[in-house]
């Protein structure tokens, strides 16, 4: 029996030491396989390799006048067969030489499936010809949103816009860490995967958006339709190219891009533009190709990107702030704020800012500037006092009342013009809960924080409101041509 149990025990232990699994490795099953390999690029290593040196050799090698003080944070790239439009994704190569990145997400359009949202792969890997590319942690946190986000298996299977540009990407980049995402139908999808997508912009992420221009038009036409769209982008003029027809099959993705670069202050950089006629196509049916660099944030110590967020220890000294600066005007002793904290060099940026006061709830004052011409320190502290004594909603307050008092703070990104059609696009456009709006005609003006939206979440009440705010019929919006701008908003709430 001992010899039985010995052998059954060797057995088991080279069955073991021989099998593939181990726990947090990648299976077979486990791994999005290349589907286009041998069609869309070469097969191997050797020929993928060789042929990306090629084009890469063909880029003229030329400086990239980009911003100064500013790096890397987005790309635009085509994904088609690399006879066509290799070429124009081998200029990547004037911007990635010297960027690391540890993590990159790849938005790419559905060709192949057909849903609604946006697919994220639930694998531990994809592979290439180069190697594996293993899955970021966050891409199981986005799908956690399951009303945004979910695993189409299918998608993985078959679709290629993905795939495709990561060899030129693991080819520059080495090493890094991937979240795979492939865009389907939603009215309203940009706006939702940027909010989404946010808090994970950091020096250390790059954004690629996999997308060709227009399809299938002759060589003179589509020359013109690609500068246009291509004008759309570099002016970040999302309003435009939302209804732009046969514009490019990632205009979901690419409208992500332009939310980011417009809410971070990132400013886009032609490196490149072809289509297939140019390279190895028929002219009279033919397929545009740019690629495109956003530069944004700041390079330097102690430099600062204006559009850049406050963190949450910057936010919290503004509010002692707002609250000592009140406290002072009503001779009451308050918390004493910092000095060193108050010298941090993002105080002195010049953004729009409101302090906003309520009593159980119900607001008891709010005063502040849309514009940014002056710093976040004296904005508050000047819409501190305005919104305690100044508001002609409300008598000024008392020093009874400010242990009762809630703060908060708002840092406002530069105002940008609404393009809209009619009253049914201008509703369209509007993004419930991220949008702060200005309406204005003629003299009459108001704007609601993007905070109103908690009281009026739709955006026909949300309007009306802020016509009667102006002064205006609350019709006014359907009737009439308004100057419409929106804004975004950081604010911030005191710890109690």
């Amino acid at each position: 029996m001992k010899q039985i149990f010995s052998l059954f025990f060797m057995i088991l232990l080279v069955l073991c030491l021989a099998s593939p699994l181990r726990i947090g490795a990648a299976t077979a099953d486990d791994i999005r396989k290349p589907a286009y390999a041998g069609s869309f690029y070469p097969g191997t290593r050797s020929e993928l390799t060789s042929i990306i040196e090629q084009l890469t050799s063909r880029v003229n090698q030329t400086h990239v006048q980009h911003p100064p003080h500013t790096s890397l944070k987005a790309l635009i790239m085509p994904h088609a067969g690399y006879i066509y439009s290799g070429l124009t994704a081998a200029h990547i190569s004037l911007v990635l030489k010297e960027n690391q990145f540890k993590r990159v997400i790849v938005m790419a359009p559905d060709h192949r499936v057909g849903f609604k949202g946006c697919a994220i792969s639930d694998v531990s890997a994809y592979e290439t010809p180069l190697g594996l590319i293993p899955l970021n942690q966050d891409a199981a946190m986005l799908r956690g949103n399951k009303y945004l986000f979910q695993a189409i298996p299918a998608s993985d299977r078959l679709e290629y816009s993905v795939e495709v540009v990561l060899p030129f990407l693991q080819y520059f980049l080495k090493k890094f860490e991937l979240i795979p995402m492939v865009f389907g139908q939603g009215s309203d999808l940009a706006d939702r995967v940027s909010a989404a997508l946010d808090p994970l912009i950091d020096q250390n992420t790059l954004l690629v958006v996999s997308s060709d221009l227009s399809h299938y038009l002759s060589y003179q036409e589509a020359v013109a339709r690609d500068r246009e769209t291509i004008n759309m982008i570099l002016k970040l003029d999302a309003g435009k190219l939302v209804t732009r027809e046969n514009a490019a099959c990632g205009k979901i993705p690419i409208l992500v891009v332009i939310n980011m670069a417009r809410r971070h202050g990132w400013q886009p950089v032609l490196l490149h533009y072809s289509n297939s006629g140019d390279t190895a196509g028929d002219r009279s049916r033919v397929v545009g190709y740019a690629a495109i660099a956003f530069y944004g944030g700041s390079s330097m110590q102690n430099s600062i990107d204006s559009s850049q967020p406050l963190k949450k220890h910057q936010g919290q000294a503004l509010m002692k702030l707002a609250r000592q600066t009140i406290a002072e005007r009503l001779g009451k002793k308050s918390i004493t704020v910092d000095p060193d904290a108050m010298a941090d060099i993002v105080f002195q940026d010049h953004r729009g800012t409101f302090v906003t006061l309520t009593i159980n709830k119900q607001l008891r004052g709010c005063i502040g500037n849309l514009d940014s011409t002056e710093s976040i320190l004296a904005g508050i502290k000047r819409n501190a006092v305005n919104a305690a004594f100044h508001d002609p909603r409300f008598s000024p307050l008392k020093a009874h009342e400010l242990d009762r008092v809630d703060i908060e703070i708002s840092i406002l990104t530069e105002p940008h013009r609404l393009e809209y059609r009619d009253s049914k696009d201008l509703l369209s456009k509007l993004r419930v809960h991220v949008d702060g709006v200005i309406l204005s005609k003629g003299p009459a003006s108001a704007t609601f924080l993007p905070q109103v939206w908690e009281q009026l979440p739709r955006p026909d009440q949300f309007l009306s409101h802020l016509c009667m705010k102006a002064g205006l019929p609350a019709d006014d919006w359907k009737k009439s041509r308004l100057d419409i701008l929106t804004y975004q908003v950081q604010y911030f709430e005191e710890k109690k």
